[in-house]
């Protein structure tokens, strides 16, 4: 059975975005870089709830275009290739090789872990992370935090049900932030 990988980026006061909707303070130096493309290997579909999904189609498409940034140049041909789901009951059709799921969350997210292939990966947001993890559908938890004080914003599974996790490791990257795995 295939796993679901939840990666998000946190500030240390546990926002995933800032007071304003903002996603412009991860530290994402070279060491979190290579981690990262490690993890895309382990992956064969990435996941996403609605606002997220419009957050990285806005970027990634053409992220790797005129810039010298390695991690753009590196990730945005597998962000265009990697199959993409997209959690919406809003959201009828997306672009770029993307499934748009609308219907019984649980039941969905079900028959895609059942399906043949490579792990999972939802990235970032709050709304489906914390379903999922209600649902207890979530097999890992990859939280990276950042330093930086946002003093607002969403909060990283704000009024989740209470569930405890494992931590299987710490690590920290750049001398700038500390990754948390976490299996439940």
């Amino acid at each position: 059975m295939r796993k679901i990988i939840y990666w998000v980026h946190v500030s240390l006061d546990g926002h995933i975005n800032g007071p304003n909707g903002e996603f412009d303070w991860p530290v994402f130096g070279p060491e979190l870089a290579a981690y990262s493309h490690e993890e895309n290997d382990r992956v064969d579909t990435f996941l996403y709830g609605r606002e997220v999904w419009e957050l990285m189609s806005s970027y990634w498409p053409t992220a790797d275009e005129d810039t010298t940034e390695e991690h753009a140049r590196y990730f945005a041909p597998i962000w265009r290739a990697t199959p993409k789901v997209v959690f919406s009951r809003t959201l009828t059709t997306a672009d770029w090789n993307t499934r748009v799921l609308g219907g019984d969350l649980a039941t969905e997210v079900r028959a895609l872990k059942s399906e043949p292939g490579k792990d999972m990966q939802l990235t970032g947001g709050a709304g489906v992370a914390k379903a999922l993890a209600d649902l207890n559908l979530i097999d890992e938890y990859q939280v990276v935090v950042h330093p930086v004080v946002l003093g607002g914003g969403k909060q990283l599974f704000g009024l989740a049900d209470r569930f405890d996790l494992k931590l299987t490791e710490a690590r920290t990257f750049d001398g700038a932030t500390v990754l948390l795995r976490y299996t439940r």
